[in-house]
């Protein structure tokens, strides 16, 4: 086989675009590879054995939080509990890690959402990353819900809305390309009725400019997919370091090679070689 393209270097989540379909790049170091070109080609991608801190770059054994040291864990505000967990802020209480950190990426307006990625879900995220959040969780459509004035007042939003509408997508099904048609228009309709005691009790807390209703129309996302996998089966780098196979598809940060699927944002901070066969 003749090698078409190859990078080294450790790998870190997909960027990606919102074109039709999504426009998907591999970032390996300082390199990228156009995935949407690559359809149809064999991939293979070697981990060396070797993971890097994306923060500090130290050697690590292990990865804590997709891709950072122990050390750095532990320190960091990216990685604090309040990340999974937002309505556990505690910015306010003057205990945020790193407060000038909290001040760019917690203190800042951020949207309540519904999605559509394997069934109806609720999320967050800042405003700034609508829509690469939905595009990470292979979303085939999403709609803002409420717009808020911070962190925080997104997760206790959230976690009024989780009494209603789970808050996690099953990625099998994502990857299946099986989710259902859904109406989000009336989705967000009916939550926000169900949800209205619950933000006159936030607004009158925070304030009433503190939560905003959105009525923004639905986004539709577009997955560049040549085959969806019948059953799923997973690479492990851990386990076996070479993954090879046709790439198929590309959803969420997934590879869907002929050989099985690849989270790539699980495997951040793995220093990798990647080449791209022809068939």
């Amino acid at each position: 086989m003749n090698q078409l393209h190859e990078a080294s270097g450790r790998l870190v989540k997909m960027p990606a675009m919102p074109d039709q379909p999504v426009s998907y790049r591999l970032r390996v170091g300082d390199q990228e590879l156009p995935l949407n070109e690559l359809m149809g080609q064999t991939i293979e991608i070697a981990y060396s054995g070797e993971i890097r801190c994306i923060h500090c770059n130290r050697k690590t054994s292990k990865s804590f939080s997709q891709g950072y040291c122990y050390p750095c864990f532990k320190r960091l505000a990216a990685c604090d509990t309040c990340i999974m967990s937002p309505e556990k802020c505690h910015y306010h209480l003057g205990t945020c890690r790193e407060p000038e950190w909290g001040e760019t990426h917690c203190m800042t307006g951020h949207v309540v959402y519904l999605a559509n990625s394997s069934g109806l879900k609720v999320g967050i995220t800042r405003a700034s990353q609508v829509p690469t959040r939905w595009i990470d969780q292979g979303a085939v459509a999403a709609i803002p819900m409420l717009r808020v004035a911070t962190r925080y007042l997104a997760g206790l939003v959230e976690v009024a809305c989780k009494q209603h509408v789970a808050d996690r997508t099953n990625w099998r099904t994502m990857l299946k390309g099986e989710a259902p048609a859904l109406d989000l228009v009336a989705e967000r309709a009916g939550l926000l009725d169900r949800i209205a005691p619950d933000l006159d009790r936030l607004a009158s807390e925070h304030g009433p400019r503190s939560i905003e209703v959105a009525d923004d129309p639905p986004w539709q996302l577009d997955y560049p997919v040549a085959v969806w996998p019948q059953k799923i089966k997973t690479h492990n780098l851990d386990k076996e370091p070479v993954a090879t196979g046709v790439l198929q598809g590309i959803k969420g940060q997934y590879l869907m090679l002929d050989t099985g699927v690849i989270n790539i944002r699980k495997y951040t901070a793995y220093d990798v070689r990647v080449r791209v066969l022809s068939e």
